[in-house]
């Protein structure tokens, strides 16, 4: 999965980036708004953090933006504001969820890992195809109950799969979702992992729909 931080404070722009990262997402990054406005029109992202006190476009006004100009991923707004009425002021502005400074980094990605489930009509932190499933807590793979090793790039094109389960995917969207904006997206590595992945769970587990991407069913 591929998010999008905009956030001002350098340090904690990284400091999250890296927690993100080693959660296992795809990073972009913006320090200010316009920046971020812009990364959010014109990239696909499955999910934003987006600060509010963002300087010359605050974040309310990068939110509102977004969401005038159709933009639908889900948004979880940081804030060093604590009072009732500006969490109003956001949620009415189009965010999804709303996380107060400071906060714990196992809470960002637990509040990540839902809303990109409930963007994806998932309610279950597990997500199933025939008898294979994917714990999206754990990052715990397994068939028919026996746990599966996969590489982190093998978990990401699987789980963003699994997270649109039914649906034909395309190569495109796979490199947009599972790689940041300076990944080569020339690359053949798609079919690499689809190959890897069926070697590890099953032919059947991904389905090539020529001309057009691929699909998993179950």
């Amino acid at each position: 999965m591929r998010l999008l931080v905009v956030e001002d404070e350098p340090n904690l722009s990284r400091q999250l980036r890296r927690t993100l990262e080693a959660a296992g997402y795809a990073v972009d990054t913006a320090l200010e708004g316009e920046e971020g406005q812009f990364l959010g029109e014109t990239e696909s992202y499955d999910a934003v953090i987006l600060d509010l006190g963002l300087p010359e476009v605050d974040g309310l006004t990068v939110l509102k933006r977004w969401r005038e100009a159709g933009r639908r991923m889900p948004v979880l707004v940081l804030t060093a504001r604590d009072s009732w009425s500006d969490k109003v002021t956001g949620l009415d502005a189009g965010a999804d969820d709303y996380l107060t400074k400071p906060f714990q980094g196992e809470e960002l990605i637990a509040r990540l890992r839902a809303l990109i489930r409930r963007a994806s009509g998932n309610a279950s932190a597990e997500l199933k195809a025939g008898d294979v499933t994917l714990d999206t807590r754990s990052g715990r793979v397994t068939k028919a109950g026996v746990p599966v090793k996969l590489t982190a790039q093998e978990y990401k094109l699987l789980s963003y799969l699994m997270h649109h389960k039914a649906k034909v995917v395309s190569r495109t969207e796979l490199i947009e979702h599972i790689y940041d904006q300076d990944f080569d997206r020339d690359s053949n590595t798609i079919e690499v992992f689809v190959t890897r992945i069926r070697k590890k769970l099953g032919p059947e587990i991904i389905t090539t729909i020529r001309g057009l991407g691929y699909s998993l069913d179950g």
